[in-house]
């Protein structure tokens, strides 16, 4: 793929995936290897839907790191702008789900080759032809360094007309909650679509309904703010004053990892096509709930036949 053709960049942390395939970590004998970090996963679920994108990133010059680009390859997902950092490790986890059937992690990513990412190395001409940047809270919160690259990006996105994408993904395990807050409320200002879950909204907006969160969010100069309520579906709420409920499409759930990456793809890909906002959350809403119905975060990612049949199936499209 050209470097000048891409309309989507994602910018962030992709960790190499291993799912215990029988039981809890502490006993469990086989893992299946996968793919995660959350704007890997956006950069994976945009291009089965048949966007053209970039990602933005750094990997270790190792096994893990190899088999990261080989995948995005294989996805489509242009590599041009990932950087190889020789001596330096890429990010691992290890995904299990308990007896209640919720997801536990156990990530190994401190000084990984992501997060030493300056913002002297970050390759401008990324942009160059891009429609949209997304990142994340968490992009920003796995190191200081991190922190300023991802800041002095979506300056120079906003400098050259580049819409800003951004999931707020607060992780009290890297920042603390005040300091993730802090963190979120100083970035919404460069920010055109925002994503946050019903959790990212309790620890940044502590005490207030949703409409109240999403005013807030509107308020910082967002254009579109995007309530994410799992199996309630999503919440659409625009600076001109347009708010839309949309329900989730019910499925037999087997893992939530990367659902709500996958939903932001989706959504920011239909967006950026100029759909109606009920049309563009009923898409993603799909999409959300197709990427649950397998193991890991990019396994049961949906291409968009797949998606386009779920809705026909539901008399929709």
């Amino acid at each position: 793929m050209s470097p000048h053709v891409a309309e989507l960049v994602s910018l962030g942390e992709a960790l190499v995936e291993f799912a215990a395939m029988d039981g809890s970590l502490e006993d469990a004998e086989a893992y299946r290897r996968g793919f995660g970090g959350d704007t890997s996963n956006f950069a994976v679920a945009a291009a089965r839907l048949g966007a053209r994108v970039a990602y933005l990133t750094r990997v270790g010059d190792d096994d893990f790191g190899r088999s990261l680009l080989r995948m995005w390859r294989r996805e489509g997902v242009c590599t041009d702008y990932v950087r190889v950092a020789p001596g330096e490790p890429t990010g691992i986890y290890f995904l299990a789900h308990d007896a209640e059937g919720r997801s536990r992690f156990t990530y190994y990513r401190t000084g990984s080759a992501a997060s030493r990412l300056v913002p002297e190395e970050v390759p401008l001409q990324a942009l160059e032809g891009a429609r949209l940047l997304h990142t994340s809270g968490i992009s920003q919160a796995i190191s200081g360094s991190a922190r300023e690259a991802v800041r002095w990006v979506l300056e120079r996105a906003r400098q050259k007309g580049v819409a800003v994408s951004y999931d707020l993904n607060v992780r009290p395990k890297l920042l603390p909650p005040d300091r993730f807050r802090a963190l979120v409320l100083e970035t919404l200002p460069l920010v055109d679509l925002a994503f946050l879950s019903t959790e990212d909204a309790a620890y940044v907006f502590a005490g207030r309904d949703d409409p109240q969160v999403l005013r807030a969010v509107l308020d910082a100069g967002v254009r579109v703010a995007v309530l994410k309520r799992a199996e309630r579906g999503c919440v659409v709420a625009t600076g001109e004053g347009e708010e839309l409920s949309v329900p989730a499409w019910p499925v037999d759930a087997v893992d939530p990892t990367g659902a709500g990456d996958a939903f932001d793809a989706a959504f920011a890909v239909e967006w950026l096509a100029g759909r109606p906002l009920e049309e563009v959350a009923r898409f993603a809403n799909a999409v959300g709930a197709l990427a649950t119905t397998g193991l890991g975060a990019t396994a049961a990612l949906p291409t968009r036949a797949q998606v386009e049949a779920f809705l026909a199936a539901r008399g929709c499209r």
